[in-house]
């Protein structure tokens, strides 16, 4: 039920404040209208009964004088007669009754009466009124007991009795509900017009801190609104202000932060590179010497090592190198019409990895790629699935058209990318197994992958394979634009 209620209500807030306006409009209305139909009724009603007990009165006072002290039926007959006489437009039916004797009408049927009258008037000392309905229209009673001119303080035991139908009074009511009803209409239809342009009014703001927000969101930091008025929504406004502000400088101070951070690994990389490249010449003669048996065991295995750590530092580095090009948007492409299939081979042939991976390519297959590029994006997602799923681990590179995209998918038999790893897998340093902080890989691998995808204007996506194992999907358009 509450949410068949959410449906059917107005969901734009501008819709709501005029459906708002409008039903109190309407409320407002029906409310001034029921409260004029009341009075008007009332005032219909006590205009007839006034003035039928006036009537009565004043022709019952001129006639019952002429009545002996205790009258007979044929007397109370020829009062009652005379009284339907004189009732003019009403058209009441009268009768008389004296004491606890029967009630005498002029002539024909009694008038029609309610059952209690007889008994209010019985002990009353002045008119008793009573409305009722017969043959489904509204009547009016008016039982009037007669003093003794001599002694009005004490009844005289006549009662004159009347009756007619207020059905010309009950016309006038209808009259006044029909107006009630055609005159709400037109009010809340003139409604309209003002609710508009109030909710307008109130929108303005709102809207203006809509535009805002959406500019912030696109990245305009500086924007701020045109804030009038003391009322909450100015409130509002001023409170958005101060957000944008504090906003616009901590994201100065991120970026500055951040700006000095790439400069520094920059320059870090840079200085690395001269003393790396000594180091790795020298490893690379001292190599040769244990090669050939002219160094101890123990020195032999102590300078494969550093060999080793030397070589992970220089990848790094130049690692390093290549995100802080793309970070500074020196990184540039080459491209050249080449053999995917081909690409494929020579990546795995330069790092000897021919034997270890399953290759399917179709033949003639031709893109126009950055080979260099798409190599590292080959290498490091090959790499990265022997150092995280094992070197025994089975790996296949694909690669087929779809349209005017080359795709090509590097999937392994390894376990797979942890789930709470998956969504952070191309973050630069991110590591699949933190437990193994001291692996080959230096976290950069994945990122310098992403980040070539996207200079070809292209993606690399990963996921987790339905049999198990990791799967990336390299997306390219096989002629950039």
């Amino acid at each position: 039920m509450r949410r068949l209620l959410r449906r059917l209500l107005p969901r734009g807030l501008r819709t709501r404040l005029v459906v708002a306006f409008l039903l109190v409009s309407a409320l407002s209305a029906l409310t001034t209208a029921a409260l004029t139909f009341r009075q008007a009724r009332a005032a219909i009603l006590d205009r007839a009964r006034d003035g039928a007990v006036h009537d009565l009165r004043a022709q019952t006072g001129a006639l019952a004088p002429d009545l002996p002290a205790a009258p007979a039926d044929r007397d109370l007959r020829a009062l009652a007669l005379q009284l339907d006489r004189a009732g003019g437009s009403r058209d009441w039916r009268t009768a008389a009754a004296y004491g606890a004797g029967p009630l005498v009408p002029a002539a024909g049927p009694a008038p029609v009466l309610p059952g209690p009258l007889r008994d209010a008037a019985s002990s009353a000392r002045t008119a008793v009124v009573q409305r009722f309905h017969h043959g489904g229209n509204p009547w009016l009673a008016v039982a009037l007991p007669v003093t003794r001119a001599d002694r009005p303080a004490d009844p005289s035991g006549l009662v004159v009795y009347a009756s007619f139908s207020l059905k010309d009074e009950a016309r006038d009511v209808d009259v006044l509900v029909a107006a009630a009803r055609a005159g709400a209409l037109p009010v809340v239809l003139l409604a309209v017009g003002p609710a508009l342009l109030a909710a307008r009014r109130v929108l303005r703001p709102v809207r203006r801190l809509r535009s805002a927000a959406e500019s912030m969101a696109a990245g305009a930091l500086d924007t701020r609104i045109r804030v009038t008025g003391d009322d909450q929504l100015a409130d509002l406004g001023r409170t958005f202000n101060t957000m944008a502000e504090t906003l616009q400088a901590d994201a100065a101070a991120l970026r500055a932060m951040e700006a000095r951070a790439r400069r520094f690994a920059a320059d870090v990389s840079h200085e690395l590179r001269t003393p790396l490249a000594v180091m790795s010449a020298v490893t690379d003669v001292l190599d040769q010497d244990a090669a050939s048996g002219q160094l101890e065991p123990e020195t032999a295995e102590a300078l494969e090592l550093v060999a080793d750590e030397t070589g992970k530092l220089v990848r790094m580095v130049e690692d390093l190198m290549e995100i802080s090009r793309f970070d500074a948007g020196a990184a540039a492409l080459h491209l050249d019409d080449i053999d995917v299939g081909e690409l494929v081979r020579k990546t795995l042939a330069l790092r000897h990895w021919q034997d270890r991976v399953g290759v399917g390519v179709p033949p003639g297959l031709r893109a126009r790629l950055d080979p260099r590029r798409v190599d590292v994006v080959l290498a490091n997602l090959v790499g990265n699935a022997f150092r995280h799923g094992g070197p025994d681990v089975p790996v296949d590179v694909r690669a087929r058209a779809e349209g005017d995209r080359l795709v090509v998918t590097v999937a392994d038999g390894g376990p797979g990318i942890p789930e709470d790893v998956l969504p952070h897998v191309f973050d630069r340093f991110t590591k699949g197994d933190a437990a193994r902080t001291h692996s080959e890989g230096s976290g950069l691998g994945l990122a310098i992958a992403a980040e070539n995808a996207r200079l070809h204007g292209g993606t690399l996506t990963a996921a987790n394979g339905p049999d198990g194992g990791a799967v990336f999907t390299l997306s390219l358009p096989r002629e950039p634009a």
